[in-house]
């Protein structure tokens, strides 16, 4: 209720014998969605702040306010010098307005996302605070004010719905009367309670900052100010003022909460995501190697009819003793049926590391999810900022609940299937190399000249193409010193050889063995 009209007319009320006679000293604004003017008497400033966000208005009446030396804003500078005459409060309508001398008025409208304050000289608006909104340059304040007098005969009419008869009241008033002050009552007693409810509305003795009961809720924040006690009171105060300036207090403090809150849970979820689709794909992927690895039986069964198979054969049909059925295998027509039979055993072998390297990924990535589900769990369960401020910052989450996906970490390419990744510095080399890479990965990198890791990812089974290393290449002469060059060579090996020891300056490594490719330099676009 602290934009209710029933509220604002008590705090109209409580500004005019500070306002009046005080001068405005200045309008200005630090954020898009508020704004503060303060006024000045001879002893000392008094402040209102409005926030006018979209999702939330407020009016608070700071003691004092400290003013940013940049990135503040002058508004309305009509106002500056002029005198406060009188404080206008419009019947049943959340607006007032200070009038000032000079034929000056200032409007404080406050109507959910339509609020706005308007400045007005002789009647007309000269100025808004929130130019999006057109309709406010037509409006006129005296078209505020309206009557409301309804009888029992309207209440009965309009199905004793009290919101429709008495539109000020507001939600939680409602919900209030019809939860806990209608049931089991007749029509008139209804009534009688409504009138009664009005009246202390217009009169109260004391405002409150409560924790409404889960069914008498009506926002998202766990704090509502109201002008009767119905659920545990947080604080209380017979000045609005300051029961203004302590709800939001409260406001603030449990929004901030719930804003840090709902950054770390969505990068926490966000990593979940990633993960389990990790996970995902690194089991589907261990799934068809090991559906699909016959690598070692075939060889076996080469081995087993090695004088079977004619010299340049690019098939043989062979009895698969291990399913009981014949089956066809492919050969290499220059190799020997031995020469055959080994390359299915060290298709085999990198089959079984790939598997063993998936297996620990998988083991891994695993363990990572269920840091994260206690995570998440710990920090649902965290009702208080200065405990969740802690957690974050003994658990490191504000810097590494996200793990970056490739494609933020890295440059990368994709070409005839094969995925290429390309290291943007020499930390980011070393991420590269030595956290992304495996050893059955090709490396790259040009030659004696500062420049980016390049990796190609390893598949099972296959080859890497030699239009894929020479575009490998280009990409790896291109990031590189030697990007203007002509021509530029490139080391090309696999993971494996390459070597970091201690004290090696940043992208540093040392090559155990080595090819060597001339290629020109070229990006991706050019690829």
């Amino acid at each position: 209720m602290h934009n209710n009209y029933y509220y604002l007319r008590q705090v109209s009320s409580a500004l005019a014998p500070i306002l009046i006679g005080r001068t405005v000293d200045s309008a200005f604004s630090q954020d898009k969605d508020e704004l503060v003017i303060s006024f000045l008497s001879k002893t000392d400033l008094f402040f209102i702040r409005a926030i006018l966000k979209n999702s939330f208005v407020c009016l608070t009446f700071p003691s004092e306010f400290h003013r940013a030396r940049k990135n503040t804003v002058e508004l309305f500078s009509e106002l500056t010098g002029r005198t406060v005459e009188k404080i206008i409060q419009y019947k049943n309508d959340r607006s007032f307005a200070i009038q000032l001398d000079s034929g000056l008025l200032l409007l404080f409208k406050l109507h959910g996302n339509r609020s706005n304050v308007l400045l007005y000289k002789d009647n007309k608006v000269i100025e808004l605070f929130q130019n999006n909104i057109e309709a406010d340059l037509s409006l006129s304040p005296e078209l505020l004010h309206r009557d409301i007098n309804p009888t029992f005969e309207d209440f009965i009419q309009h199905k004793q719905n009290p919101a429709t008869i008495y539109p000020t009241l507001g939600k939680p008033a409602v919900a209030y009367l019809k939860q806990e002050k209608f049931p089991d009552k007749s029509a008139q007693e209804q009534w009688t309670i409504l009138q009664q409810f009005i009246y202390n509305l217009e009169n109260p003795s004391f405002f409150y900052v409560e924790r409404p009961p889960a069914h008498l809720s009506t926002s998202n924040s766990s704090f509502q100010l109201t002008l009767f006690p119905i659920g545990n009171t947080e604080f209380e105060s017979a000045d609005p003022l300051e029961i203004a300036n302590r709800f939001y207090s409260l406001y603030a403090r449990e929004s901030t909460f719930d804003k840090e809150r709902q950054q770390v849970l969505h990068k926490l979820e966000k990593q979940k995501k990633q993960t389990e689709s990790y996970l995902a794909k690194t089991y589907e992927k261990l799934n068809q190697i090991q559906t699909e690895a016959r690598h070692e039986q075939l060889a076996n069964i080469l081995m087993a009819n090695i004088h079977q198979i004619p010299p340049g054969s690019e098939t043989i049909e062979l009895f698969d003793f291990y399913h009981n059925q014949t089956i066809r295998i492919k050969l290499k027509k220059e190799l020997s049926a031995q020469k055959n039979a080994e390359t299915y055993y060290r298709k085999a072998k990198n089959e079984k590391i790939e598997i063993e390297i998936l297996e620990k990924a998988i083991a891994q990535k695993e363990s990572e999810m269920a840091q994260i589900n206690k995570y998440l769990a710990d920090i649902i369960a965290i009702q208080n900022l200065k405990v969740l401020r802690n957690y974050i910052k003994d658990y490191d989450l504000a810097s590494t609940s996200t793990i970056p996906a490739i494609q933020e970490l890295f440059k990368r390419f994709e070409y005839q299937g094969f995925e290429i990744l390309v290291g943007k510095n020499a930390k980011n080399n070393d991420l590269l190399t030595r956290e992304y890479a495996w050893k059955e990965d090709l490396w790259l990198h040009a030659k004696d000249v500062t420049g980016s890791h390049v990796i190609i990812k390893y598949q099972s089974g296959k080859k890497f193409p030699e239009p894929v290393i020479e575009k490998a290449a280009q990409l790896a002469a291109y990031y590189s010193k030697r990007k203007n060059d002509t021509l530029c060579p490139v080391t090309v090996t696999p993971r494996k050889y390459i070597r970091k020891p201690k004290g090696l300056p940043e992208g540093a490594v040392i090559i155990d063995k080595e090819q060597v490719v001339l290629v020109e330099p070229a990006d991706f676009s050019r690829l």
